[in-house]
């Protein structure tokens, strides 16, 4: 039974990527439209992989430097390896691929999404989304796989070898190398995910204050120089940056749960390995779901609701896992189980898994009404920019701020309600459950920048005005489907974290972190601190890039005659090398922080002030990211209002007026938040979490595994009296070593 379950999962992840393949041969063999799409669409995926072959160089030398080094630290503890190197190197390795899959098909489908806007809406949103199925497919599945064939590896070397027990040191080891792979992965979703932003804001924002303002010409106009750019920027950091981001995400969430099942002793039918093994089977299981919820993306015809049919097959998918779930953990767990003291059953496990796919839920519909365009928050928006720029700027901070107090409530009711049915086992299990449909969150993300970059061709390529239009449909729905997926990434991140957090606590030997101790309060406050510093650094970058940008388009509409009346080409070969310079040379200052930061405060303090960090930095990190996701978001739609014309105090205002040119610096601000530093966030803390758990046995206080198992086997025993006589009498008539 053990070896049949422990196999399903990375054959799960092989499915994942099966479907993967079929969708993108069938992406590749539509239309691509005339010579002079084709050719603007290769320009972009050109700009794309010359930017990901500069990030890549310089990212190879970190994963070579850090692989080494944790080589190294693997030799110097009883529970971790060597190998912990190898691992990282994988995790690193499929995270840039992730990325790259995502960036791919993402140049593909852009061109042949405007090639189907000329014929139906129905059509083109069949294109984007199958361009972004590809790209969910592909990370759910490579996440899948890698840990699911890497736990079966490591399971068999340390602990079946050995002939060792599920909840003793030999599989704290086994999982502690596995950590390696997170820490790859994640390490790679920062740089990706802060590179790639400011790739992307420094080219939209250049090519929106030149463009847009100053010139007075509509967005994705081919003759803006920094047109190109930006599209390009939508590939490198919505797309292979998002890509990078989520698999890290998924892969820490279900790595946080299998520590914290390690300590759960369990009577089952799989080797006592049900609580390690439950959160690799959820996150197969839901790509099948997430496989069948994406038949339910469809439209009937040009007046079909977008939003709507997204929103149908995310929440048919959340159904299926939540179905599935009763039966999960029904077949894999005992009836009672326990950790840390805290005794729970299996239905609890399920209930704990529910409330997390609810919390998910919940969070994309607050994201949603706070970033959709005629909701109350936007239209307060349009409404402040008829007064000027800086009362737009006012409105948008404001929406922003107050964003965070539902999806705040919600997540603090999730934490509170999974720690009731199931302990820390169920704040983690929730998070694993919240991310089990990642395939189909990441394909409703990420069918919005191919969305984009559609309509930037639609408009370079002077396509009638019906085929933008369309594509604008897409566009606009994209713009809020991208908040959504920030807000449930953060979502996630907070639970995620709590878990590794827990993690880390058991692995380093400390029962509490006491903020009444003064190391540990101002462990506190300087975590708390990160994530501003963090967005300080990144949203400068964005800021130095775009001015750059700014002068190189000024420059161009200056000396080369002939641009503004289609006589001359603009040279867009160099604000892509702005952008790429300035992106490879600005991530790593940010990048450090998140890496450094942990090793500096637990080697120097101990793990309880680097505990008071942890959760210094998840608080601040959470707000900072629902803040400025949700802030951008509602700016850019505000800006996008004005297309089809708004209503301010009874006159109609449409592109060009003066409450649009104050639209569009309120975007131009949200730029950096929405898609730099805000999704940035959940990268950040689970990052620090991650190295945390990795040195935690470097800066243990105690032997505290051998005290752990010691209580857990005593615990078991109890708990066996319970099943078999239903009495709680403590006895020694019983040894469990498995």
């Amino acid at each position: 039974m053990e070896q049949a379950l422990i196999y399903v999962v990375p054959a799960l992840g092989l499915v994942g990527l099966l479907a993967m393949a079929i969708k993108s041969a069938w992406v590749s063999k539509q239309e691509t439209g005339d010579k002079n799409m084709v050719e603007l669409s290769g320009y972009i995926a050109d700009g794309a992989m010359a930017f990901l072959k500069a990030e890549w160089k310089i990212l190879t030398y970190f994963a070579v430097i850090a692989g080494l080094l944790l080589a190294w630290s693997g030799t110097l503890v009883e529970t971790s390896s060597p190998v912990i190197a190898i691992s990282f190197l994988i995790g690193a390795f499929f995270s840039a691929l992730a990325g790259y899959i995502g960036m791919k098909i993402a140049t593909k489908a852009n061109v042949r999404t405007t090639q189907a806007a000329r014929t139906s809406l129905k059509q083109a949103l069949k294109v984007s989304f199958t361009g972004g199925s590809v790209m969910g497919l592909g990370v759910a599945g490579l996440a899948v796989l890698g840990l699911g064939a890497l736990f079966i590896v490591f399971y068999q070397v340390y602990v079946v070898a050995v002939g060792a027990g599920v909840n003793g040191k030999e599989m704290e080891t086994a999982l502690e190398v596995l950590a390696g792979f997170s820490l790859g992965a994640e390490s790679i979703a920062l740089f990706a995910r802060v590179g790639g932003g400011i790739y992307t804001k420094a080219a939209d924002v250049g090519a929106d204050l030149v463009g847009k303002v100053e010139a007075g010409i509509p967005e994705d106009d081919v003759r803006n120089p920094a047109t190109i750019a930006d599209n390009v920027g939508d590939n490198v950091g919505d797309v292979a940056g998002m890509g990078a981001d989520l698999f890290g995400s998924y892969v820490a969430t279900i790595l946080a749960t299998m520590v914290l099942g390690r300590e759960i002793v369990s009577l089952d039918n799989f080797g006592g390995i049900a609580p390690i093994l439950l959160p690799m089977v959820l996150a197969g299981l839901g790509i099948i779901f997430s496989i069948m919820g994406m038949v339910f993306v469809t439209i009937k015809d040009d007046k079909g609701d977008v939003q709507k049919a997204l929103n149908m097959g995310n929440w048919s998918s959340i159904i299926f896992t939540g179905i599935a779930s009763f039966f999960i953990v029904r077949y894999m767990l005992p009836e009672t189980l326990s950790i840390r003291g805290y005794e729970f059953t299996n239905m609890d496990v399920f209930y704990a898994i529910i409330l997390g796919l609810v919390v998910g839920t919940l969070m994309s519909i607050i994201t949603e009404y706070y970033t959709a365009m005629g909701k109350r928050p936007v239209l307060s928006i349009i409404k402040q920019s008829a007064t000027g720029h800086a009362t737009n700027i006012i409105g948008g901070l404001s929406v922003g701020m107050e964003s965070t107090v539902l999806p705040i409530l919600v997540l603090a009711g999730g934490i509170y309600g999974a720690y009731e049915f199931a302990g820390l086992y169920g704040v983690a299990i929730a998070a694993a459950g919240m991310m089990a449909t990642t395939a189909m969150q990441l394909a409703i993300d990420a069918f919005g920048p191919i969305a984009d970059n559609a309509g930037g061709i639609a408009e370079m390529s002077q396509l009638p005005e019906e085929v933008r239009g369309r594509t604008d449909i897409l566009d606009a729905v994209g713009n809020t489907t991208a908040a959504t997926g920030k807000g449930f990434a953060i979502a996630s991140a907070a639970l995620t974290s709590l878990a590794l957090f827990a993690a880390f606590v058991g692995i380093a030997g400390i029962d509490a972190i006491d903020i009444y101790k003064a190391d540990v309060l101002a462990g506190l406050f300087v975590g708390g601190m990160i994530p501003f510093i963090f967005s300080s650094l990144a949203i400068a970058a964005v800021g130095r890039a775009a001015m750059d940008m700014v002068n190189e388009v000024r420059r161009q509409f200056r000396e080369i005659p002939g641009i503004m009346e289609y006589k001359a080409k603009p040279e867009y070969e160099k604000c892509v090398e702005i952008s790429t310079k300035a992106s490879i040379r600005e991530m790593i200052a940010p990048g450090a922080i998140a890496l450094i930061s942990p090793l500096i405060v637990g080697f120097a303090f101990g793990p309880e002030v680097l505990g008071g960090m942890l959760a210094g930095v998840t608080v601040s990190g959470v707000l900072m990211g629902m803040f400025q996701s949700n802030a951008g978001g509602a700016w850019d739609n505000a800006k996008k209002s004005f297309e089809k014309g708004v209503e301010i105090n009874g006159e109609i205002y449409y592109k060009k007026s003066e409450p649009h040119k104050a639209s569009v610096t309120g975007d131009t601000v949200g730029d950096p938040f929405k898609d730099t530093s805000g999704p940035s966030m959940n990268i950040l803390i689970k990052l620090m979490s991650i190295v945390a758990l990795v040195i935690a046995p470097h800066i243990s206080e105690k032997d505290h595994s051998a005290v752990a198992d010691a209580d857990m086997i005593k615990k078991e025993v109890k708990k066996e009296i319970k099943i078999v006589d239903g009495k709680k009498i403590e006895t020694e008539t019983i040894t469990i070593t498995k």
